[in-house]
């Protein structure tokens, strides 16, 4: 499985060296872009709106815009700077509470969080003490360059961190448009719909939810491929630069010129014979 971080995190004068594994994947399924004509795969360029030309990434900065058209132009020194002195920092872990304080909007990504050397004894009192005491763990991480607000608790037997948004990362939900207000529900109907999630309310398991889309997509791909209903991309045409399509006709007119040039040996005429 591989390593995504890899630090300490501790709690009071306890310190766990631990690695971060990513607990989820992607299963989507990508699709290529390709142009009809020639079913060559679509590629795309970092282009300059002001010079209407193709940029290396060695001419491209990193920049704020506090204004329209106006940035603050930051040096990749500074930001690596930045960037150093707070992965250096152990993560610590800042407060414990109840898991079920925290909205699930909040949450973003999770990892695995495995010992590293040595910490295989800190790492079992730790969840040994998430365990009995119903508590999770509220800490900050520096990851890919970004502060993240994370959540440590137990999953089976193991210790998860789970990434989770900073207050003024979720939006205020009182600007969502068009909200109706309760005195619309009429108790007759409310009645109904509380029947109904009474006989769909079930245990949760999620071995028994599965991605439809997805597999009937792999399914149409399958079958496609079984009946041999593919393309191929159009084969690059090597292009041969013209100073060597020049550099070649000079060289044979050097040896055209070269075989006129050299002499045509003389047939040696043989003696008469004296008697």
């Amino acid at each position: 499985m591989h390593t995504v971080w890899k630090g300490s995190i501790s709690f009071g004068l306890v310190n766990i060296p631990v690695k971060l594994h990513s607990a989820t994947e992607n299963k989507d399924i990508k699709l290529r872009q390709l142009h009809k004509e020639c079913h060559t795969p679509i590629s795309y360029q970092k282009v300059c709106e002001g010079c209407k030309k193709e940029v290396k990434n060695e001419d491209i900065v990193k920049a704020y815009e506090y204004s329209k058209n106006k940035f603050v132009v930051l040096d990749e020194g500074e930001l690596e700077k930045l960037k150093k002195e707070n992965e250096d920092k152990a993560v610590e872990i800042i407060d414990f509470v109840k898991l079920e304080e925290i909205d699930p909007i909040y949450f973003e990504r999770s990892y695995f969080m495995a010992p590293d050397s040595g910490g295989g004894k800190a790492y079992s009192l730790l969840r040994k003490a998430l365990l009995e005491s119903g508590k999770i763990g509220i800490a900050k991480i520096m990851i890919r360059s970004k502060e993240q607000l994370a959540v440590v608790r137990v999953y089976k037997e193991t210790l998860i961190m789970e990434t989770i948004h900073f207050p003024d990362e979720v939006r205020d939900s009182s600007e969502v448009p068009n909200i109706p207000s309760e005195s619309e529900v009429v108790q007759k109907e409310l009645d109904t719909a509380l029947m109904l999630v009474d006989q769909l309310t079930t245990a949760f398991e999620p071995d028994k939810y599965t991605d439809d889309y997805r597999t009937a997509l792999m399914e149409l791909i399958e079958e496609k491929k079984a009946g041999n209903n593919t393309v191929s991309a159009s084969e690059k045409q090597a292009t041969v630069p013209s100073n060597v399509t020049d550099l070649m006709s000079a060289l044979q007119a050097s040896l055209d010129k070269t075989k006129k040039k050299k002499p045509v040996p003389r047939k040696r005429t043989a003696k008469a014979k004296t008697s």
